[in-house]
């Protein structure tokens, strides 16, 4: 039986009354939604619709309401809603596509299939007088996807938007403070989307800009020194940026009292194992605990393809190791992870579908030993988890290396991981990214590496005839990892890495170059 400490005492909390939560109706932007928020210095959190019962909602205390886009029509049998009561709390309202058509129907509007006149990309947008638009040129650009639009505005409702195809982009009931748009404000494609969410959070909902990273490690910092007075904590350390912010912020709250377990699962990058151990023993005097676990991990995922199971495996092996070694320890009771926000959504937290489970999340066993568990960045998107990072003195060469999986490279491994594979793979990678590293700061990717596929092809070193693996590389460009485009990289650094990686790694014949976005894909293969 389990816990999380984080729910008992959020650092968050103390920003309650001031945050905004974002009903999420299955969207794919419910994310990137609270996000944009946050960019704006307020405080979002993302609510399931289930749970957006109006006395939930009026519990929170929240300062106003997103309601997210999603691919359901309101007139489905089986489509997300919430309970029309919900609008008559008092608390601003914003309707966003979807979340625009749940809001007219609710309350006695009609929405209809816009067949011929449906839109979808950047769409010339005329904008009437409105809190909502104060500041905005009459004419600007904004993004549309919708199949189905609001024909008829409820009663009371007037129409302070359209376009040539969609006669209400936006309707408003001013004096109930109710706001719906066609479009989404939330993506960068809209011109001034930016500016629309800062009049509802600013003008419409009264909130001010008071979420800073500066205040959030300050509270954290109070917060775990409190409550976790007396105890030992164990946390799970990757070495990737997360776990490293979370080993800091942990460390400086409660010093000698954590013990970090490094588990060496034999899935890391080249030579990751022993900077890992230099930097947190070395440099911060952390109490650290390197447990070499190759075997032990190879051994479970022997015969296993599958990408869910394989994470699952891996996590569940995670909390062995560290069960084990607690086991050695004395008095330790509680385990910390370096979740964030990301992680908990794409695993399945919500409305939107199971993108897939994270090991410190969906992979979690039902059973553990440990009474309690501390994460305390699970609040956090990635963006902020680097800025917390920095305002905790986590040194540049950690803070901004590259995301890696905590199932490491055994999700760059498509299909079944041996020993052969992870080999291979590990000197493809450290030739790309070593080829990479060479660009300039301000023109490298956000994350790159290289993913071993389970093919294999014919080629031809000197006479003689190869079969050997495929690999590919990958190398994306993004802000916060909810989206993000595929980098154009010289083609001189590809084709160097390309020679250099066939060469030097034998065993690989043929490399190739994924030129999918985020979506439709996610960042990571498997």
């Amino acid at each position: 039986m389990w816990m999380t400490l984080q729910q008992e005492y959020s650092p968050t909390t103390a920003t309650a009354a001031n945050k905004i939560l974002v009903v999420d109706f299955g969207g794919q932007y419910a994310q990137l939604i609270a996000r944009r928020v946050r960019e704006c210095r307020v405080y979002a959190e993302i609510l399931p619709y289930q749970e957006a019962t109006p006395e939930a909602v009026a519990g929170y205390g929240c300062g106003g309401l997103i309601f997210t886009g999603g691919p359901a029509s309101v007139y489905a049998e089986d489509a997300p809603r919430c309970a029309p009561e919900l609008l008559k709390l008092g608390i601003p309202v914003l309707g966003i596509c979807y979340g625009a058509q749940l809001l007219a129907y609710l309350l006695g509007g009609t929405v209809g299939s816009a067949g011929a006149s449906s839109e979808y990309g950047r769409t010339e947008v005329t904008m009437e007088r409105s809190p909502l638009f104060s500041g905005l040129p009459a004419k600007s650009v904004c993004w549309m996807s919708h199949t189905d639009y609001v024909m008829q505005a409820p009663e009371g409702f007037v129409i302070t938007a359209y376009t040539d195809k969609c006669p209400a982009a936006a309707l408003e009931k001013e004096e109930e403070r109710l706001y719906a748009v066609q479009f989404h404000p939330e993506v960068t494609h809209t011109e001034y989307g930016r500016k629309i969410l800062e009049n509802f959070l600013y003008r419409i909902c009264g909130l001010t800009a008071d979420w800073q990273m500066e205040d959030f490690v300050a509270r954290s910092l109070e917060t775990y020194r409190e409550s976790l007075a007396g105890s030992k904590v164990l946390l799970a350390l990757s070495g990737g940026v997360d776990s490293s912010v979370a080993a800091l912020l942990l460390h400086k709250a409660i010093g000698q009292d954590l013990t970090c377990v490094f588990v060496d699962h034999g899935l890391l990058r080249k030579g990751e194992g022993d900077l890992v151990e230099q930097t947190f023993r070395g440099t911060f005097g952390v109490n650290l605990i390197r447990v070499n676990a190759q075997e032990r991990f190879l051994n479970r995922l022997a015969g296993v393809s599958d990408p869910e199971s394989k994470r699952r495996i891996i996590g569940e092996e995670f909390i062995r190791v560290f069960e084990d070694i607690a086991g050695e320890l004395s008095g330790i009771h509680v385990l910390a992870q370096g979740t964030i926000y990301p992680d908990v959504i794409e695993s399945g937290k919500g409305a939107s579908a199971t993108i897939k489970s994270h090991h410190n999340v969906g992979g979690l066993p039902s059973v553990m030993t440990f009474d309690r568990i501390v994460e305390p960045l699970r609040d956090l998107f990635k963006d902020e988890v680097r800025e917390a990072g920095r305002h905790l003195g986590l040194p540049p060469e950690l803070l901004y290396r590259q995301p890696f999986p905590g199932p490491g490279l055994a999700v760059r491994v498509a299909g079944e991981v041996t020993a052969e594979k992870l080999t291979l793979l590990r000197e493809a990678d450290a030739v790309f990214r070593e080829e990479v590293d060479d660009l300039p700061r301000g023109k490298r990717p956000a994350q790159y590496f290289a993913v071993l596929l389970p093919v294999k092809s014919v080629g031809v070193m000197g006479d003689e005839r190869t079969y050997g693996y495929t690999i590919a590389l990958r190398a994306v460009s993004t802000e916060d990892f909810m989206t993000a485009g595929v980098t154009r990289l010289p083609y001189d650094v590809l084709e160097k890495a390309s020679t250099r990686i066939v060469n030097e790694v034998r065993g690989i014949s043929r490399v190739l170059y994924d030129v999918t976005s985020k979506p439709p894909a996610t960042v990571e293969w498997e």
